[in-house]
């Protein structure tokens, strides 16, 4: 009873933080309590998931070490770590909060701040790749969209260069993930390959943009994230931690 109270009490709290800066419509007030139950519950199961079969996922950063087309991890006794790690940003490093231009709702993902932090110290680069289609749509302003984005930075510490895509679906632009715009731009601004980077996020769409690009993928699981797009990841980790793990050796 204890267990289920605190749960309770925690998602009414993520619940009231995600509905409460507006527009507190039905459609959004409904939207918002259906996500904030399910978000723990399938984070939940993505963590057991990728972790029962952790092995598979490290068989296939040795076909990596050994030069296998299409995967993406690093070890200590073969690949290096690689010279920069792109960065999704909403539902990888912070809580998904669809369309939010409120700096107040910038809530980490558990551990982001952990993992971020270790990639700096291992040297590794670092940049933000981020559809915000939000801003094409009307909903939210590039100045919106950048206040949510330094509030990141002050929870989370320097990120390096923030590549957005401001573009809707339908634009055809090519920036927005899954084409290998941002991907490239970012390589760019980090003054490396593309080959030479990993890109983690936790959709398909964050996947085949690193696989347009040259570069490397890992998928971080959410709530949002469909079944098939799992099966195709070249890696899958059960959260930015794990995902930090396999990039820098440290369960191989």
């Amino acid at each position: 009873r204890l267990a289920a109270a605190l749960w309770l009490g925690a998602t009414a709290e993520l619940v009231w933080r995600r509905i409460a800066p507006g527009p507190r419509t039905a459609h959004e007030i409904a939207r918002m309590v259906t996500t904030s139950v399910a978000i723990p519950i399938a984070a939940t199961y993505h963590w057991l998931h990728a972790w029962l079969t952790l092995p598979l996922t490290l068989a296939r950063a040795g076909r990596t070490a050994r030069g296998d087309p299409g995967a993406g991890l690093a070890s200590r006794a073969g690949r290096a770590v690689p010279k920069a790690v792109l960065l999704d940003r909403d539902g990888t490093l912070i809580v998904d909060a669809p369309y939010s231009g409120d700096p107040a709702r910038v809530v980490p993902m558990p551990g982001a701040r952990a993992a971020v932090d270790r990639l700096r110290a291992a040297g590794v680069r670092l940049a933000v790749v981020s559809n915000q289609s939000g801003i094409a749509r009307g909903l939210v302003t590039r100045e919106q969209v950048a206040a949510v984005n330094a509030r990141v930075e002050r929870a989370l510490g320097p990120l390096g260069p923030w590549l957005v895509c401001p573009h809707a679906p339908d634009d055809g632009c090519a920036c927005r993930k899954p084409a290998p715009g941002l991907v490239l731009r970012a390589a760019a601004a980090l003054g490396v390959r593309a080959e030479d980077c990993v890109l983690i996020g936790d959709i398909g769409a964050d996947v085949e943009a690193a696989r347009a690009a040259g570069a490397r993928a890992i998928l971080v699981p959410t709530s949002v994230t469909r079944h098939e797009e799992i099966g195709r990841a070249p890696a899958v980790a059960p959260d930015l931690g794990a995902a930090v793990d396999l990039l820098l050796g440290d369960r191989l």
